[in-house]
């Protein structure tokens, strides 16, 4: 028996990443799975997931013989995750599990960046963390059960150079997690987070990703993704987390084994946290040094 069968789970994000392993993972435990990913483009500089991204989901998901519901919808809205849940609901009946997955960023000093980006990054990654749950709140209500987990970041417990409107929007969705565990918690529904920290996805595989593992903008290539990578974590031979790393927390999260768990904060990060700090400084002039 799996440790999710039975279960119906709502996952955003899911086109591809961390979204597309925690589909993969719950799907093995037993899970079916209804998927949201594709957004609009808006001002984030990175390419986001595609159609086809998820659809790649839907077939990876369908190879463990689970049930699959790819739903392209954007988390900026409201109405699109409340017909998404409801299309989830006439599918399968029910939904037990949401994880809170969609994310985006940009890079550049606080100052710097647009203010579309800023509108946009916070209403992706706080706004939209806020309404995925507003969407599963009254079915889970209804139930008297439901497990809900974010996807934060050690940037939601620590600071971030270059990236200020990132962290203020993780800092943002461990205080909505703590509030939503505390309301929804005599209801029977449980709410959690996970922090992971560098993770190999696509929202770093880009030039201000690489520029920012590299240290400064301008010095980065695809390389500085996996050495910059090692510098943020503690234990021996970690870089750059797969995916499937935090994936595990979510299952934990998702599954019974913590029906006694709520309003956690679960780092999944290499030991990041328990480093002094990092010197940027220092990993920009080495970078700028072997550049030449």
């Amino acid at each position: 028996m799996g440790r999710m069968d039975g279960k119906v789970a709502f996952i955003t994000g899911a086109g591809r990443g961390q979204g597309r392993a925690h589909a993969i993972r719950l799907a093995e435990e037993g899970a079916d799975i209804v998927a949201l990913d594709c957004p609009s483009q808006g001002s984030i500089p990175h390419p986001l997931a595609t159609e086809e991204d998820l659809n790649e989901t839907v077939r990876w998901v369908e190879k463990l013989d689970r049930r699959i519901l790819g739903i392209v919808g954007d988390v900026r809205s409201q109405a699109s995750l409340d017909s998404a849940v409801a299309a989830g609901i006439a599918e399968f009946g029910h939904i037990d599990v949401v994880v809170a997955n969609a994310g985006a960023w940009s890079v550049g000093p606080f100052w710097e960046i647009p203010e579309e980006e800023w509108k946009d990054v916070v209403d992706i990654d706080l706004l939209g963390v806020m309404r995925t749950l507003k969407a599963v709140t009254p079915h889970m209500i209804e139930r008297g059960s439901g497990s809900m987990v974010v996807i934060a970041s050690v940037n939601g417990k620590e600071a971030g150079v270059n990236y200020a409107h990132y962290v203020s929007s993780k800092h943002g969705v461990l205080g909505l997690m703590k509030s939503v565990a505390l309301e929804l918690g005599p209801l029977g529904i449980r709410c959690n987070a996970v922090l992971p920290g560098v993770v190999r996805t696509p929202i770093l595989d880009w030039q201000g990703g690489w520029d920012l593992m590299a240290g400064g903008p301008g010095l980065g290539t695809r390389d500085h993704m996996e050495s910059g990578g090692k510098a943020y974590a503690l234990l021996k031979g970690v870089g750059m987390l797969p995916p499937e790393a935090t994936s595990e927390g979510v299952l934990w999260l998702a599954s019974d084994e913590s029906k006694y768990v709520s309003g956690q904060e679960l780092a999944i990060d290499g030991g990041h946290m328990l480093l002094p700090g990092l010197n940027m400084a220092n990993i920009a002039e080495a970078a700028a040094a072997a550049n030449g």
